[in-house]
């Protein structure tokens, strides 16, 4: 993919949404130069689960494809000198540390931008770059209780539950990314740069964007979550994942009568499609009764057949067998940069019918660090000079202890 072919980002991003933003963006061909502190960013060490794979953090493998990497001392004089050379050669920096850390580095945005106006300079903050939380540590969980996604999600004779997953930093790269390949557009009409800013907070309510415009536009309710077996507050009758004789299955929108036909149920049969939200707790408790008699595989051949919407609960372990998502080459397996195999999860998009490919596996830490400073005009003696002291870090070792 080389749509941003020519293109470079000096990322200065750590931890999740902001590494996984310029991976997508590397993904379409932009150069990016990820610099890091020289005994590595946050997801190189520290991992999912403490997992690492052949020394390999997992967050840095889910994060990492597709970068150049440099390890850099940017506190130290010599080091904030080469941190500004990169970004007066990029044309787009990305970081994600709380507002006013860039500036203490010597790498103001106003200025930076100022300096450069075709610049762009995208920041993704936990709550914004200004306001009465803007200093707050924002991190998945946290921004999951505020916004509302736990108090909406899980049974309502349970406890607010958190998604299974790091939903928020992940749709807050997806639209980091959308709005950098957006003000590259613009720049490319107008000629000017700009600053791009994306908040763990926004993100988190833009993916409830559905659910909380029905919430304050008057939605009937009777709670946060759905009552009984229903999915969600504002869901029909029978939506919802349910049990079966040997497993569990999602049984998606469906009139009362249609599912009463699919799975047998003849209390169903004279409920109109109007009752479908008015009775949803009669509706699913029958359809959730039902499916406990039934194997899985039987309740989907009939679901099915009555044209209802549904899939089988799958395990991370079953992914690897659906067979869709082989036939997307979503889980490529790599020799990583240790020679160790690893799995990844690829690019969710294709362009003209293919993914992206993986130019570059994960790097080790400061793997390009002698070409980026090459690059930029510093001599083999300089660079040493520069290891030797500790400034740079080089994946052969040469950095200091």
């Amino acid at each position: 993919m080389d749509a941003l072919q020519g293109i470079r980002i000096a990322s200065f991003n750590h931890f999740l949404a902001g590494p996984a933003a310029a991976q997508l963006l590397a993904d379409m061909g932009a150069d990016v130069v990820a610099i890091e502190p020289i005994d590595g960013a946050f997801q190189r060490n520290w991992a999912v689960a403490g997992h690492f794979v052949d020394g390999q953090s997992v967050n840095h493998l889910s994060t990492g494809r597709n970068k150049r990497s440099i390890a850099l001392d940017v506190k130290s004089p010599e080091g904030k000198a080469i941190a500004r050379s990169l970004v007066s050669r990029s044309d787009v920096v990305m970081e994600n540390f709380r507002p006013g850390a860039m500036a203490r580095l010597g790498l103001d945005p106003e200025r930076l931008l100022a300096d450069d106006p075709r610049l762009i300079y995208a920041a993704v903050t936990g709550f914004g770059v200004d306001g009465p939380f803007s200093q707050r540590p924002g991190q998945d969980l946290l921004l999951q209780a505020m916004s509302g996604l736990a108090a909406h999600t899980g049974r309502a004779d349970g406890p607010p539950t958190p998604v299974g997953s790091v939903v928020i930093d992940q749709h807050a790269a997806a639209l980091c990314a959308m709005a950098i390949a957006g003000a590259l557009f613009r720049r490319e009409r107008t000629g000017r740069g700009g600053r791009v800013d994306v908040s763990l907070l926004q993100a988190a309510v833009d993916l409830q964007a559905e659910s909380i415009t029905a919430w304050l536009n008057g939605a009937p309710q009777s709670g946060p979550r759905g009552p009984g077996a229903v999915a969600t507050w504002f869901s029909p009758g029978g939506y919802g994942v349910h049990a079966t004789a040997d497993g569990f299955l999602a049984v998606s929108m469906a009139p009362p009568a249609t599912l009463g036909r699919a799975l047998g149920i003849p209390a169903l049969d004279g409920v109109p499609d109007s009752d479908s939200f008015a009775r949803r707790e009669e509706v699913t408790a029958l359809v959730a009764e039902r499916l406990r008699t039934l194997p899985t595989d039987a309740a989907a051949a009939r679901l099915d057949a009555e044209s209802v919407w549904n899939a089988v609960v799958e395990t991370y372990d079953e992914l690897i067998d659906n067979p869709q998502l082989r036939h997307l080459g979503s889980f490529p397996v790599i020799d990583g940069a240790t020679g160790a195999p690893v799995t990844l999860v690829g690019h969710p998009v294709r362009y003209d019918g293919a993914a992206p490919t993986v130019r570059l596996v994960p790097q080790l830490l400061g793997a390009q660090t002698r070409d980026v400073l090459a690059e930029i005009g510093l001599s083999d003696p300089q660079i040493e000079d520069l290891a030797a002291r500790g400034v740079v870090g080089c994946a052969d070792g040469s950095a200091a202890p």
